[in-house]
């Protein structure tokens, strides 16, 4: 690498405090919270930073803006329990999801459920429950009429539209081409026919784009196609939509060179949709528009930590062995879904404060070299018993990792 090539760093991780040389979760140091997990390695997760993304939201976007948070991102019951009083409605990607949903409180008209392969018994769970099904294909709307035959349930569904725009520059693109998720936006006519043949109660429109995304004009542009399609779809069949989801898509920093949506950004996006509900007002006037957001809610609320139990140098390099890998956080393992592996950013929990020692791997306990938590990453010096803190796990960690391979210790979940 050229000398005068400048390394990007990670955004600052400032949304938790520290006392000291302790990192604090909810004013609780990572020690502490280790006491009350009872192990590590264990995830906590923050009430305050999750109630202050809440408020950032309700604070920058319109108050027609409905908030649903989508339950995939971490679905810890306890967590969405928290979440549910605080936001409009919940939703649910798999039977289990709808079962935590319903417990969490949420009343069944607030809850919707997407996924392109619902199984029967989902959808029945669904129909019984009286909550909204998001019908991805013509079969799953065939499917959804034979089983209310079976019983004498209502069904109220929803039309996942795959559009012909996506979502520039999201981490993850689920709109727009050929795709596994709803739809295709000029097949949406011969649906909803259909739902009127079958004398369904149709809800509205899910039109959801991509996620992951950090760039605010992007996110901007989609909600304007996002309209457009739905007004469209409106005047073309003549209804009047009783919602219309524009799903999410507001990603979160994880890697060096990233920058977060900060609170300028979000304003920038409230105030877009702002003139975008004026703008269509004549269509959308007795429409929920509901903003379906996951990640952004949770994401940098969580922490993953796991304990040194091992230091050994090998050939110039320093390994320091954790108690936890990729087994229990696949994503900060680089192996969901990154094409070229990039560091979370990480601390050394117990030494906050401390400055910097030198660059060392940090390495699982699993026998596979794919089991890497950081790459040359400069930490304060590191002893054994430390405790090596990941951020930005609140998504996408706990259920999204494969905690049985290789059959070492499960981790554990806290909510401080």
């Amino acid at each position: 690498m050229p000398e005068n090539k400048t390394v990007p760093k990670h955004q600052s991780m400032d949304q938790f405090e520290s006392l000291d040389n302790d990192l604090l979760v909810n004013g609780l140091s990572v020690q502490r919270v280790k006491q009350i997990a009872g192990q590590t390695p264990f995830y906590v997760y923050d009430r305050q930073v999750i109630r202050q993304n809440i408020l950032l939201l309700r604070d920058n976007l319109p108050d027609a803006i409905k908030l649903h948070y989508a339950v995939k991102a971490n679905p810890m019951p306890q967590l969405v329990s928290y979440i549910q009083s605080q936001v409009d409605g919940l939703d649910v990607a798999s039977g289990k999801e709808l079962s935590i949903a319903i417990n969490s409180g949420m009343t069944a008209n607030d809850i919707s459920f997407a996924g392109p392969g619902k199984s029967e018994n989902e959808l029945s769970m669904a129909i019984a429950a009286g909550i909204t099904i998001n019908v991805e294909s013509f079969n799953e709307l065939k499917r959804i009429k034979s089983l209310t035959e079976k019983c004498d349930y209502p069904a109220k569904v929803a039309l996942r539209v795959n559009p012909d725009f996506e979502l520039k520059s999201s981490g993850m693109k689920m709109g727009g081409g050929a795709q596994q998720f709803g739809i295709d936006a000029e097949l949406i006519p011969d649906a909803i026919k259909i739902i009127r043949d079958y004398e369904f109660d149709l809800q509205g429109l899910h039109i959801f784009t991509g996620s992951q995304n950090l760039n605010v004009d992007h996110i901007m542009s989609a909600h304007e196609n996002i309209f457009k399609l739905a007004d469209q779809i409106s005047q073309q069949n003549g209804i009047a939509f009783k919602h219309l989801n524009i799903g999410g898509g507001l990603g979160i920093p994880y890697f060096p060179g990233e920058k977060e949506i900060d609170d300028e950004g979000i304003r920038q996006i409230g105030d877009a949709l702002d003139m975008l509900i004026e703008r269509y007002h004549q269509s959308f006037a007795d429409t929920e528009i509901i903003m379906e957001l996951g990640r952004y809610l949770v994401g940098n609320a969580g922490l993953y930590v796991c304990e040194v139990t091992d230091i050994k140098e090998s050939r110039g390099k320093t390994f320091v062995i954790v108690n936890g890998g990729l087994h229990h956080h696949l994503a900060a393992s680089g192996n969901f879904g990154q094409v070229i592996r990039k560091n979370y950013p990480v601390a050394v929990a117990n030494k906050i404060n401390q400055p910097v020692d030198k660059a060392v791997q940090i390495v699982g306990p699993l026998c596979t070299p794919l089991d890497i938590l950081a790459n040359q990453y400069e930490l304060p010096k590191i002893e054994m018993g430390d405790l090596i803190a990941i951020y930005q796990s609140g998504a996408y960690g706990y259920t999204a990792s494969p905690r049985d391979f290789l059959s070492h210790l499960q981790p554990v979940e806290v909510l401080v």
